[in-house]
């Protein structure tokens, strides 16, 4: 007859008994880790919308608040320096052109001391002319305007200005000077076009331009009667916003859609300017 077990030894297959019941099991095991994989797969869809949602936001604040800069700049009665386009054009005119190199801080504007080159972003965090979903650096370099090497790579730019308030299809087309100046009363449209629909800046593909042998500074599409413009050679728009592009207008307001050419409402063929001389 077996010996009757010692309290030691049945305190030991107590405590084993316990351990035994306590812990997980190879199935319940794989259930939780099955659970926990589900519950990630649910979950990434809506993180990543809410994070591209969230980067889609900060891209129209920022053509936001370049388009109110560009009201000031435009306006006779609030404008800052101008730089060189005081000395080289009419009173009251400036080049598109020349509000971005303020924009950029580089040029006339530039505002880095006496360095001889800058990045963006800068060690402020500072980086204006760009959307979130634009990775990579943009270079500046002192002494140049950004559409004669002043800003690059080209395929790291994320805005593109109405590329017809910068040069004119009607000048180009009599042999004259496309480049355009532009005066405040853009600011107030015309009889044909108000200042909500008529495109100021947007997201474009820096890539697909260089691909077109053109700057990524200047975009918009041919329209009929196109010269200049004609093929669609200046026309890159971003896509990027879960297949939308965000566009500011001149008024300041800013819109996104996936079909930018089919919105009736948007002055695509405005011009406004008179030859710069």
């Amino acid at each position: 007859m077996a010996s009757a077990s010692s309290p030691t030894q049945r305190r030991a297959i107590r405590r084993a008994g316990v351990r035994a019941s306590s812990a997980f099991t190879l199935i319940e095991l794989l259930l939780v880790v099955t659970i926990i994989a589900v519950l990630v797969s649910l979950l990434l869809p809506a993180i990543g919308g809410t994070i591209a949602s969230a980067r889609a936001f900060r891209c129209k604040s920022s053509q936001r608040t370049i388009a109110f800069d560009f009201q000031v700049f435009a306006d006779d009665a609030l404008h800052g320096s101008r730089g060189q386009d005081e000395v080289d054009l009419r009173p009251g005119y400036f080049r598109l052109v020349t509000f971005q190199d303020s924009q950029y801080q580089v040029n006339s504007f530039w505002g880095y001391g006496n360095a001889s080159t800058a990045e963006l972003p800068d060690a402020n965090g500072r980086d204006p002319m760009r959307c979130p979903d634009v990775k990579g650096i943009l270079k500046l370099r002192r002494g140049a305007p950004c559409t004669q090497g002043g800003v690059g790579p080209a395929e790291n730019v994320s805005f593109g200005f109405n590329v017809r308030m910068h040069m004119s299809e009607r000048y180009a087309a009599v042999g004259r000077n496309p480049h355009v100046g532009l005066t405040s009363k853009i600011l107030e449209g015309n009889s044909k076009a108000d200042p909500a629909s008529i495109p100021l800046l947007m997201d474009v593909d820096g890539a697909a331009a260089v691909a077109n042998g053109v700057s990524p500074l200047f975009a918009g599409p041919s329209v009929p009667g196109s010269t200049l413009l004609d093929n669609d050679r200046y026309w890159f728009p971003g896509l990027r916003h879960n297949g939308d592009m965000n566009i500011a207008f001149i008024d300041g307001h800013v819109e996104s859609t996936h079909r930018p050419l089919q919105q009736r409402n948007w002055a695509w063929d405005f011009e406004a300017g008179e030859p710069v001389r």
